[in-house]
């Protein structure tokens, strides 16, 4: 079977290519003799030679060779014929003809299979066929964190004295979908789901192909996804973690099988997705543990501390599961964007989202950011414009609301006397994580003691 000519993803995902790279390895380990061990990586090589050895028999320009060192000579010096270009390698032989890897080229993909790596070709090739079906299935891909986005996980012994009673208070691990905290003894762990998970993952499964991507080890990423996906049947083999990436200390989707045109990333650290910015969906962190709390410097006790939680209705998940909502049905719109699928693009969409929420806002900031500081070079004044609001630095009657955390400052009293939303900077905050403008009462400014 050639990778390269018999399409492996016609059935289009990185669990059916899986599924495909084994049978075209048990179908090597047919060729080799009599039981012996293929561990050893000379062994291999000369089983995939032997068997082109036997693919090229019946070629005509062979017929007058008895030799099968000569079919070797000959199989050696038709490679570029028989491999143009190596669709991919394990442990650096390519998977089709068996040549040697010399160059060290190719994107590591060992949550598929181990040890595999694939060709830039390869990957372009199976990129289009799976966004071409996919697509037609009108389906996008999802690409999920775990920590502090789906759930909070935290080690036995960095439990606070106030959170001891949750020790005997976790769930069976023989019905994960009944339960939300979980005691993994082989890691010295708890871990919470976060509120609404098992819905989010079910509802968002009819509009998504999704990864687990995590910077997490693998053994970890292995055993939380049993937790939110007890049957495979959301995430399967697609779950990425440290040991995939290719860049250290970032995330890229150069590990997962899926155009960047129609990627959504849900994850609640910006910084990791440098490159991806366009397709992220920044998520509001979930701490219900306090050494999550410690972890990102807050004082506060956490929520397991406080024994409250997230409600499930209108917490974080629930909230970005309506974004996602409007996201895939816009991206669908034939009024919107006319017949052709295939030229779409899920960051414009996620673009244009955006910029409707703060439409017609036009918004002055009042000693938020420190003194000689360009203003527009601000987050907050970044986040205000991206979110469809106009940033000023001066008063007029067309301002709308006036940002500040002091209500005795100078444009602080002019919104007073006008009337206009004196609110808090955490209102941009908020309305940035839930896409959607928040209620400015809930954000008004305290006037200073």
């Amino acid at each position: 079977m050639s990778l390269a000519a018999d399409s492996p993803l016609q059935s289009s995902s990185s669990d059916d290519f899986a599924a495909l790279l084994d049978a075209e390895l048990d179908t090597v380990s047919s060729d080799a003799s009599g039981g012996q061990e293929d561990d050893d990586e000379d062994f291999n090589i000369e089983r995939i030679k032997k068997r082109k050895v036997d693919e090229l028999e019946n070629v005509e320009d062979l017929q007058g060779s008895t030799s099968v060192g000569a079919l070797q000579q000959e199989l050696d010096t038709s490679k570029e014929d028989i491999c143009p270009p190596h669709p991919g390698f394990i442990r650096e032989m390519c998977i089709r003809c068996g040549q040697r890897q010399e160059d060290g080229s190719g994107v590591a993909f060992g949550y598929i299979h181990k040890d595999l790596k694939l060709g830039m070709e390869e990957i372009a090739r199976l990129r289009g066929a799976d966004h071409k079906k996919l697509l037609h299935g009108r389906k996008l891909y999802l690409v999920l964190d775990l920590d502090h986005t789906l759930l909070n996980s935290t080690r036995l012994i960095d439990l606070s004295p106030e959170e001891e009673y949750l020790k005997g208070q976790t769930d069976s691990l023989n019905d994960v979908l009944n339960g939300s905290l979980f005691r993994l003894d082989s890691m010295t762990m708890l871990t919470k789901l976060r509120p609404f998970v098992h819905t989010f993952l079910k509802e968002a499964s009819s509009m998504f192909e999704m990864y687990v991507y995590t910077m997490a080890e693998r053994s970890y990423a292995l055993e939380i996804a049993k937790l939110l996906d007890p049957g495979g049947v959301y995430f399967s083999s697609r779950v990425i973690s440290q040991d995939n990436c290719t860049q250290r200390h970032q995330k890229g989707l150069d590990v997962v099988l899926g155009a960047e045109s129609a990627v959504v990333i849900l994850d609640d650290t910006e910084i990791v997705w440098q490159k991806h910015r366009e397709n992220l969906i920044l998520m509001e962190r979930y701490h219900y543990f306090s050494s999550s709390c410690r972890q990102f410097g807050f004082s506060a006790k956490s929520l397991s501390e406080l024994k409250r939680d997230e409600c499930e209705s209108e917490g974080a998940l629930a909230t970005v599961l309506k974004v996602l909502k409007r996201i895939h049905e816009m991206f669908f719109n034939e009024l919107v964007f006319g017949a052709d699928l295939e030229s779409r693009d899920v960051r414009q969409v996620m673009k244009a989202i955006r910029q409707d929420v703060l439409k017609g806002c036009k918004i002055v900031f009042s000693r938020v950011f420190p003194t000689k500081f360009h203003a527009e070079n601000h987050q907050l004044w970044k986040i205000a414009e991206q979110l469809g609001a106009t940033c000023s630095t001066e008063l007029d009657s067309s301002v709308t609301h006036v940002v500040s955390t002091d209500t005795g400052t100078e444009k602080a009293r002019w919104a007073v006397q006008h009337k206009k939303h004196l609110v808090h900077p955490q209102w941009i905050e908020a309305t940035n994580y839930f896409w959607e403008r928040q209620s400015e009462e809930n954000f008004a400014v305290k006037k200073n003691k």
